[in-house]
């Protein structure tokens, strides 16, 4: 029994000593673990740096920057003496009341302006400015003449493009790279000195300076001086977060020294340069000296003088602590701490020191950015990715667009403050789950350019472009389609005999009853009266949907389908009897440039909101130069404009009047007969426009267009155009003027009530509605019936004086 319990005894102690190795060894694993953690950082972080401290060209590529439509001035062009001072004060230049003007700044006298242009930069190529002389006719709003500052007469004068938009692969922020060798020696001086004075000294990192930091961090009891070189600086601006840690401060020292060692001084100093953040413009973050001088002095970087370079590099250390914009007492402290190291490590003499301290700090007067324009830039991107792959914005691209700046801020304006007034005076359209909604679209008929955009109240909260992207049913706004497929000539006629409708024809406005695939179809007018027989121009006019419903199934809705395919139209129509009465889906846009056809006088130009694109070197990389066509005769184009312009006049158009514009305009009211879509569009020889207002869900509005989206309209092309519009309409040569018998569509003769009518020649009518004048021969001028000379001289001194509407 003793010798078991001695066996066990002894068994138990060679158990507590194997367990007792096992610990040990456990311990010396764990200690060799630990151990080598630093090491493998170290090892880790060095790798890292290796790998990616690379100078990818791509980040200093400038961002792609979309400019709105440059204000060119041209001998001989039509200017507004107002657009030209409202364009000066969007940039910033400053109104001075002497002749003599720095860049920025400009005189007006009676005779024109005296601008001092900036420069500004696009890729490589820069536009030096200078002194502009721009002179007026006495007798007529157009540029006499434009000369340089030494009288010499120049072909025209530019200012810089308004900026609508920056982008760089998803970042917030601007640049514009420049060259080290096109910065001013000042510049890079004072930057050094402030920043790294032994940077031509060492190899990443400075451990003198990191020794010199430490003492002096040490007796204040804080951080006051830091020891990061501009090579420690770029890594952790391209590679490392703004993050503080250790960690991150081991691995900035590798990525420095990694960088040292891959690339020389110039290079890494350019690129520093280029990167620094100097401060915000708004939303966006300005990087780099190039886009600092534009943004803070309106100068190109070259044309910095010793005073606003130190400013610059004082900026720094902290842009917003120092900015010259919030803070311009302290900023101007910085500025002159940094010139009294440029003049203490005699880079500068004392009369330059001098001379910079006393200047003021320079600051150009920003602009008051009162425009928008962001669901424009959107739809700009969508058109431009698509050619390119969806590379385009990301490329460091100068993108000049069509948009004008002075319609877009009419845009804005008259969607914002209809909306209100809608929602003032018709408190039922007032909804918190889904807000009223309105969209305008300007484009110029003759080039289809965009000229102004609007896609919905706020931009903040609902990026959908109801301009462009929002399909709705247009009401009678179609109607003029529907008339222009009537009095127009089938691609595919051999003559005019195969069109044989005009504005004199006679529809029936009588009750109406269709049976479609569908169901009864059985179209009623918005007062649900009907008027017998009535013209074309009059149901037009007034807007009535039953003669249109019959001329549609005269027509065949194939035929309508084709001639929106001719206006432009690619949405998806159907070809069903109620097409007639707007009952396919469309979007604002296309409806604009359906009525710019017949603006045009029948021409349809390519749609393009952008005109050129620069690439990053300067030439230009891409012009859009589609050619465009003429699907219709500038005659029957004519006749649809002549029945528009008698809308506004007389028809459902009339508040177009009473809103305050009385200048020459062709328009058109449209609802649907559930009143959830509410148009008008309309156009003048230079602008086609449409207005859509609504509820996203496409909830009932339970009020007209001529209500809701006219008064938006009229306020934009007041505004616009100014209320006595722009130039006149031209009526093609030869159209024959008839006096016609509007309740029978014949020749008015004595005893008939008659107006005015005009018509393609060959298509008047024959017939006479007199009782004296049973016939008339149109060739032989005869009629069948003898007719007293009197009466005859009496009509047409009648036809002579009287003017057509």
């Amino acid at each position: 029994m003793k010798a078991r319990i001695l066996a066990l005894i002894d068994h138990g102690r060679q158990a507590a000593r194997r367990l007792s190795r096992w610990r040990g060894r456990r311990a010396a694993i764990v200690v060799c673990a630990v151990a080598a953690i630093p090491l493998f950082t170290i090892l880790g972080t060095m790798v890292e740096a290796g790998v990616r401290a690379r100078l990818d060209p791509d980040d200093f590529l400038p961002p792609t920057r979309l400019y709105a439509r440059p204000l060119v001035l041209r001998p001989g062009a039509p200017v507004s003496p107002d657009a030209i001072d409202a364009t000066l004060k969007r940039l910033g230049y400053r109104r001075v009341s002497g002749r003599r003007v720095h860049a920025g700044e400009y005189y007006r006298a009676s005779g024109g302006w005296i601008v001092g242009r900036r420069a500004f930069r696009l890729g490589s190529q820069l536009d030096p400015g200078g002194t502009t002389v721009v002179q007026l006719d006495p007798w007529r709003d157009r540029v006499r003449a434009v000369r340089d500052a030494d009288g010499n007469r120049l072909p025209y004068a530019a200012l810089e493009p308004e900026l609508l938009r920056v982008t760089h692969a998803g970042r917030i922020e601007d640049r514009i790279p420049v060259p080290l060798e096109d910065m001013p020696q000042h510049l890079v001086d004072a930057v050094l000195t402030i920043e790294d004075q032994r940077f031509f000294e060492h190899r990443g990192i400075d451990l003198t300076r990191i020794g010199g930091a430490t003492v002096a961090n040490l007796q204040a009891g804080e951080v006051v001086e830091g020891a990061s070189t501009v090579t420690q600086q770029l890594a952790k601006n391209l590679f490392l977060s703004p993050r503080r840690s250790v960690l991150r401060k081991v691995r900035e020292l590798f990525m420095a020294l990694a960088l040292e060692s891959r690339y020389d001084k110039e290079e890494i100093l350019s690129a520093y340069l280029n990167e620094v953040y100097l401060g915000q413009d708004g939303a966006l973050a300005v990087h780099g000296v190039g886009s600092a001088a534009q943004f803070y002095f309106g100068k190109d970087v070259s044309q910095l003088d010793l005073a606003e370079s130190a400013l610059l590099a004082g900026m720094i250390r902290g842009p917003s602590l120092y900015s010259p914009v919030r803070h311009p007492e302290r900023a101007g402290a910085r500025r002159d701490l940094v010139l009294r190291l440029l003049l203490e490590r005699g880079l500068i003499d004392a009369a330059a020191f001098d001379r910079a301290r006393a200047r003021p700090l320079g600051l150009r007067a920003h602009p008051t950015r009162r425009v928008d324009g962001r669901y424009f830039t959107d739809f700009v991107a969508r058109q431009l990715q698509q050619p390119h792959g969806g590379r385009a914005l990301t490329q460091g691209l100068a993108v000049f667009t069509s948009l004008d700046l002075t319609f877009q801020q009419a845009a804005e304006e008259a969607v914002a403050d209809g909306l209100r007034r809608l929602e003032r005076t018709y408190p039922k359209l007032v909804r918190d789950d889904s807000p009223l909604q309105a969209a305008l679209v300007a484009i110029d008929p003759r080039t289809g350019e965009v000229l102004a955009m609007v896609g919905g109240r706020d931009y903040g909260t609902s990026q959908f472009n109801r301009a462009t992207q929002a399909r709705r049913q247009p009401g009678s706004s179609f109607k003029p389609i529907v008339a222009l497929a009537a009095l127009s000539r089938p691609p595919d006629a051999s003559s005019d005999s195969d069109s044989t409708f005009t504005l004199a024809t006679t529809l029936a406005d009588q009750p109406l009853t269709v049976e479609t695939p569908a169901g009864v179809w059985q179209p009623v007018n918005y007062d649900r009266r009907f008027r017998g027989a009535i013209t074309l121009r009059d149901a037009l006019e007034q807007s009535l949907n039953v003669p249109f419903a019959r001329l549609g199934l005269a027509l065949g809705p194939e035929r309508i389908v084709a001639t929106a395919r001719r206006l432009g139209i690619a949405s998806p129509l159907h070809a069903v009897p109620s097409i007639a009465l707007g009952a396919s889906e469309v979007t604002p846009l296309e409806m604009a440039r359906a009525y710019g056809v017949l603006a045009a006088e029948g021409a349809l130009a390519p749609l393009n909101a952008v005109y050129a694109v620069a690439g990053s070197d300067g030439p230009i990389r891409m012009q859009f130069e589609e050619r465009g066509s003429r699907p219709f005769r500038a005659e029957e184009a004519y006749l649809v404009t002549s029945a528009l312009r008698g809308a506004v006049e007389r028809g459902t158009g009339r508040g177009l009047r009473a809103g305050g514009y009385h200048g020459p305009v062709a328009a058109k009211s449209g609802t649907t007969n559930d009143f959830r879509d509410a148009w008008f569009i309309g156009y003048t020889p230079s602008l086609a426009v449409a207005v859509w207002v609504g509820f996203d869900d496409g909830r009932s509005l339970d009020l007209p267009g001529s209500r809701l989206a006219l008064p938006i309209f009229a306020d934009f092309l007041s505004e616009a155009l100014g209320r006595d519009g722009g130039g006149e309409f031209r009526r093609p040569w030869g159209m024959d003027v008839v006096e016609i018998d509007p309740e029978t569509g014949l020749r008015a003769g004595p005893g008939c009530r008659g107006r005015f009518e005009l018509f393609i020649p060959g298509t008047a009518p024959t017939e006479s509605c007199s009782p004296y004048w049973a016939r008339y021969d149109a060739r032989s001028g005869r009629s069948s019936r003898r007719v007293e000379s009197r009466s005859l001289v009496r009509e047409l001194l009648r036809m002579l004086d009287r003017e057509h509407q």
